[in-house]
């Protein structure tokens, strides 16, 4: 990046201490209606960081041919799930969005191509979390998609592209779950926080220590770390926001953990402070 472009995110956002970055396990999206120690912790975590200028979220839910950007004045809330109650598709998230930030986006992304997108929106993996972040939904909201095509290392590296717009009191957020096979879920434990099978207790116990290890390139690699991650992972859509957000972590820059405990056997709500 140029003093040049640099200069043109000037123009949209004031010059702030860098942002922290988050990753979410959002979890079910009935969370985003329910009072349960989760959404406390998103609470508290929005309270422990300084407000941000716009957001960007990188969500298991935006998995696309290609990268994508949303880029219109006001998208819509995308209630993309079924089988939920009427409540829950009666939330409304009407946060703005920014079509400067899309584009500075794309722009720091090249040579990449990335797309100028105007008809998704905010969809449950942004909006179900950020409801409890940002209630007031008043800080503008752009989501960044994910590239099916391409292999972790790729999107670790994409990630990097963005670190300078931290400066910019951008906050970055990945929402997706470190563990997340939903074939696999104890419906009996669906609500009880800590219950685990048993490689959802391995895969949590090791994505823990690596990632407070710094040992990213193992989470990079998951694929090979063995059949309690090929359980804990068994498609990439939701472990891919993580990568993002490890993309932009400093060596100087503390990790910590919380949320950190396993639901209804094969989901972890383990999530990500950085800085």
């Amino acid at each position: 990046m140029n003093l040049n472009d640099l200069s043109k995110i000037s123009d949209n956002f004031r010059t702030t201490e860098k942002m922290p970055v988050l990753f979410l396990g959002h979890g079910s999206p009935m969370n985003a209606i329910e009072e349960n120690v989760f959404v406390q912790g998103f609470r508290n975590i929005s309270k422990e960081i300084p407000k941000p200028n716009a957001i960007i979220c990188i969500s298991a839910h935006w998995f696309t041919n290609g990268t994508f950007v949303t880029a219109m004045d006001m998208p819509k809330t995308i209630h993309d799930f079924y089988g939920f109650p009427k409540e829950l598709f009666d939330v409304q998230y009407p946060a703005k969005g920014s079509p400067e930030l899309a584009k500075e986006t794309a722009e720091l992304l090249a040579p990449v191509l990335v797309e100028e997108d105007h008809n998704w929106g905010l969809d449950h993996g942004a909006w179900s979390v950020l409801r409890h972040l940002y209630p007031d939904a008043d800080i503008p909201v752009i989501q960044l998609s994910i590239d099916y095509t391409k292999p972790p290392q790729y999107h670790f590296d994409l990630a990097k592209k963005l670190s300078r717009l931290r400066e910019k009191g951008i906050l970055i957020i990945g929402s997706g779950n470190i563990v997340h096979n939903l074939r696999l879920i104890d419906w009996k434990n669906i609500d009880t926080v800590g219950a685990g099978w048993d490689w959802a207790i391995e895969a949590r116990e090791k994505t823990n220590n690596w990632l407070l290890d710094g040992d990213f390139q193992k989470l990079i690699d998951y694929q090979k770390q063995g059949s309690f991650l090929q359980y804990a992972v068994p498609t990439p859509d939701h472990f891919l926001p993580m990568i993002y957000n490890l993309g932009l972590k400093e060596k100087s820059e503390e990790l910590s953990l919380f949320n950190d405990s396993l639901i209804g056997g094969s989901l972890s709500m383990t999530s990500i402070k950085i800085g």
